[in-house]
C-alpha cells in the first residue's frame, strides 16, 4: 500500500479507535450505578443521570442526540431490584434520548416511562429541567402565595384544551387559547378550572383519557413551558387549576410501557401491568399492577410531579371504580382490587399531610361514600367526588318532555343526598364531558329534540343551572354551558363562541348565580352552608321549595323555589322560617336573561305568623314557568 493510501486511511482508524475508547470508557463508568436519586432523565451540573426500571433486561443502554444515536455505546449499571443507571456528562437539557433494552434475542427501543417531554414522530424523550434533589428548577411556575379556594367556596369549570379556543381555525387549540379566556372566566365568577387530561397522547385529537406518556405534557397543547404559563396566569386571575389524571389504565395506543423489558405472561402487558384477569378494563388490557411497589411508586411519582413541579391545585382521578374493582362497580366484591384502594389511600394521605388545601376529586360514580371518608376510618381520602345521585335525576327532570312525568320525589332525593357528614363531598352538575357525549348531548339539545320547542331549551337549562348553584355540593359547569352551547362534545368540534355574543343574558344569569353561591353580596351565606331542608314537595303542581342555611338569620337563610311545570304559579302559599320581608335575589324568568322568558316577577314577599309546611311563618309567592326564585332577608 502506498504511503499516500495509508494517510487516507488514518482518519478512519482514528475514528474507530476513538469510538472504541468511548464505548470502553462508558462501560468502565457503568460498573457502579449513578449516585443521583430519582427516575428518568435527571439533569445536573455534570451532565444527566439516566435511571430506569427494567428487572428482566439483561443489559440496558441509553442512546440519543448526545452520542449520535449509537445504540450500544452507553451502558447503564445494574442496581438492585431491577433498576439501572448511568451518568452521561455529554447529555444536556434539550437532548433527545431513548433506552435500548436487551433480553435474549430481543433488542427493544423504549421511550423513558418518566419522560417529561416526548417529541413525535418517534416518541423520543427530551431531557428537561425539573425537580432535582428537592430543589425547584426552571420547570416550576412562579412562586406565589396563591391558595385554592376552600371546598365550600369552590366553583369549577371543566374544559378541554383542544376545543376551548376561539378564532383559531380547527382544533386542536392550545394552552395559550385557554390563557386568553381566563379574564372571561374570572368575570363569570369561576375560581377553579378543571382540565381534561393534558398528558401526551397519540395523534393530534383526543379527549386525553388514553395517556401514552403519563409524565409528558402534550406538545400539541404547547408542552411544559406553556402549561406552566397557564398555571401562572390562572393564579394571577385568582383561579385554581385542577388536572384530570388517568390511573385506571394506560394507553392503549403507542404505549411504550407495554411489555417494557420484554417479559410478559399470557400475552399481556408485562412489568407495568397485571398479567392475569385483573388486566382487563373497558378500554384495553392495560390496568397497572397496583400490587408492584415499582408501579405504585410510578403513579405516586406522577402525582408528585403535578403538585411539586407544576404547582397545580388539585387532581381529579378518572374512573376510580376501575382502580378498586376489576369490573368497575360494587356489585361484584369478588372482583375487588384491594391494592388499588390502598394506593389511593397512600397518595391521598401524603397530599393531605403536605398540603391539605390541595383538591382531591374522585370520579367514581358508584355512590360509594367510602371514597370521601377519612383514611384513618378506612376511606380513600378524597375530599369530594362526582355525584351520579344528582346529575341523573336532575337531568331526567329537566329533559323529560312531559310535565306529568317529572318526579319531584326523585328531585328531593337528589337535592338532599350526601356522602357522610360533609355536604361538599360531592361535585354536582348537569353537564360534563361524559354527560354530553357517548350518545348523550347538551341539555339544550336534549330538550329541543324531545319537545320540538327550542324556546323551552334555555328555560329548562337555566332551571337545572339554578339547582346546581343552590344545592349543597361543589358546583361544576362544562365549557360553553353558560352560553347555551348545543349538540354534543366532540374533540373535533370547537366551542362556538359566537353563541356567547348571541346569549349575553344567559352568561349574566350564570354570573348572578355564581355571585349568590359565593355570597359576593353578603346576602346568601346559607348557599355555602352544610344544611338543607326540602320542606315543600308538590308532585302534582311540580313545585319544590327548600331552605339553605349556615348559622341562620338575615343574610344567611336562603329559600329556593323551583317550578318544574310549564305554567305560571301565582298566590301560592309557602312556609318560611322567619317573619318580615324576603327579597327575591334571583329570578330565572327575567327577559334580561333570554328574550323567550316571560319576566313574571314579584320582587318582595312578606312572611306573616301562621304555621305552614312545619315552619312558623308563611307567605304567598309567584313564580314563572320552568323557573327558580331565590329569596333571602337582610
Amino acid at each position: 500500500m502506498a504511503l499516500s493510501d495509508k494517510k487516507k486511511q488514518t482518519p478512519a482508524w482514528r475514528e474507530q479507535l476513538a469510538q472504541t475508547w468511548q464505548t470502553l470508557r462508558y462501560k468502565i463508568r457503568a460498573v457502579q450505578p449513578a449516585p443521583q436519586p430519582g427516575m428518568g432523565a435527571i439533569p445536573h451540573a455534570e451532565g444527566t443521570v439516566f435511571r430506569v426500571w427494567a428487572p428482566n433486561a439483561e443489559a440496558v443502554y441509553v442512546t440519543g442526540s448526545f452520542n449520535n444515536w449509537h445504540p450500544n455505546q452507553i451502558p447503564l449499571a445494574h442496581e438492585r431490584n431491577g433498576y439501572w443507571s448511568v451518568n452521561v456528562p455529554e447529555a444536556q437539557v434539550g437532548d433527545e434520548y431513548k433506552f435500548v433494552l436487551k433480553r435474549g434475542r430481543q433488542q427493544l427501543l423504549r421511550t423513558d416511562p418518566y419522560a417529561k417531554d416526548v417529541r413525535p414522530p418517534f416518541q423520543n424523550g427530551v431531557v428537561r429541567n425539573g425537580t432535582v434533589l428537592g430543589m425547584e428548577t426552571a420547570v416550576s411556575p412562579k412562586a406565589t402565595s396563591f391558595q385554592p379556594p376552600a371546598l365550600q367556596d369552590l366553583v369549577i369549570y371543566e374544559l378541554h384544551v383542544g376545543t376551548f379556543g376561539e378564532d383559531q381555525g380547527s382544533p386542536p387549540f392550545n394552552f395559550e387559547a385557554v390563557i386568553a379566556k381566563l379574564p372571561y372566566l374570572r368575570v363569570l365568577g369561576i375560581n377553579a378550572i378543571e382540565l381534561m387530561p393534558v398528558k401526551a397522547f397519540p395523534g393530534e385529537l383526543s379527549w386525553g383519557y388514553n395517556p401514552a406518556h403519563p409524565f409528558a405534557i402534550s406538545q400539541i397543547y404547547g408542552g411544559p413551558e406553556k402549561f406552566k404559563q397557564l398555571i401562572d396566569a390562572a393564579h394571577e386571575q385568582g383561579i385554581a387549576v385542577i388536572v384530570d389524571v388517568v390511573y385506571n389504565h394506560f394507553g392503549p395506543q403507542e404505549l411504550s410501557l407495554w411489555q417494557f423489558d420484554g417479559w410478559q405472561q399470557h400475552g399481556l402487558g408485562g412489568i407495568y401491568f397485571y398479567n392475569d384477569w385483573r388486566s382487563k378494563t373497558p378500554w384495553a388490557d392495560t390496568r397497572p399492577d397496583y400490587g408492584r411497589p415499582e408501579v405504585r411508586r410510578y403513579i405516586r411519582d406522577n402525582v408528585r410531579m403535578w403538585l411539586d413541579e407544576y404547582k397545580i391545585d388539585g387532581l381529579r382521578w378518572d374512573a376510580t371504580s376501575y382502580i378498586r374493582n376489576a369490573h368497575g362497580h360494587d356489585g361484584d366484591p369478588g372482583a375487588d382490587i384491594p391494592e388499588g384502594w390502598t394506593l389511593m389511600q397512600g397518595i391521598n394521605a401524603e397530599i393531605q399531610h403536605h398540603d391539605p388545601r390541595h383538591i382531591r376529586i374522585a370520579e367514581d360514580l358508584q355512590a360509594n361514600p367510602w371514597l370521601t371518608e377519612p383514611i384513618d376510618q378506612g376511606g380513600a381520602g378524597f375530599n369530594t367526588q362526582w355525584d351520579s345521585q344528582f346529575v341523573h335525576p336532575i337531568r331526567q327532570a329537566i329533559i323529560n318532555p312531559q310535565d306529568e312525568d317529572r318526579d319531584m320525589l326523585a328531585v328531593q332525593d337528589a337535592l338532599q343526598f350526601r356522602y357522610g357528614a360533609d355536604a361538599f363531598s360531592r361535585v354536582i352538575y348537569t353537564e360534563s364531558h361524559d354527560e354530553v357525549a357517548n350518545g348523550k348531548a347538551r341539555v339544550v339539545h336534549e330538550v329541543a329534540v324531545a319537545d320540538g320547542d327550542a324556546a323551552l331549551a334555555a328555560k329548562r337549562s337555566a332551571l337545572g343551572a339554578a339547582l346546581v348553584f343552590t344545592t349543597p355540593g361543589v358546583p361544576m359547569l362544562f365549557q360553553g354551558q353558560e352560553f347555551l352551547e348545543d349538540g354534543w362534545f366532540d374533540d373535533k368540534r370547537p366551542l362556538d363562541w359566537h353563541k356567547a355574543e348571541q346569549n349575553p343574558g344567559m352568561i349574566a344569569l350564570y354570573r348572578h348565580l355564581i355571585q349568590l353561591r359565593r355570597n359576593v353580596g353578603g346576602k346568601t351565606r346559607g348557599l355555602s352552608g352544610q344544611l338543607i331542608n326540602v320542606y315543600h314537595v308538590n308532585n302534582t303542581a311540580k313545585l319544590i321549595a327548600f331552605h339553605r342555611w349556615h348559622h341562620g338569620g338575615p343574610g344567611d337563610d336562603v329559600i329556593v323555589v323551583a317550578n318544574f311545570a310549564n305554567q305560571t304559579v301565582t298566590d301560592y302559599k309557602l312556609g318560611l322560617p322567619h317573619a318580615g320581608q324576603w327579597q327575591v335575589r334571583f329570578n330565572s324568568d327575567l327577559k334580561a336573561y333570554h328574550p323567550s322568558f316571560t319576566s313574571h316577577h314579584v320582587p318582595v314577599v312578606t312572611a306573616v305568623p301562621d304555621e305552614y309546611d312545619q315552619l312558623a311563618y308563611h307567605a304567598t309567592i309567584s313564580i314563572g314557568p320552568y323557573s327558580v326564585i331565590i329569596l333571602s332577608q337582610g
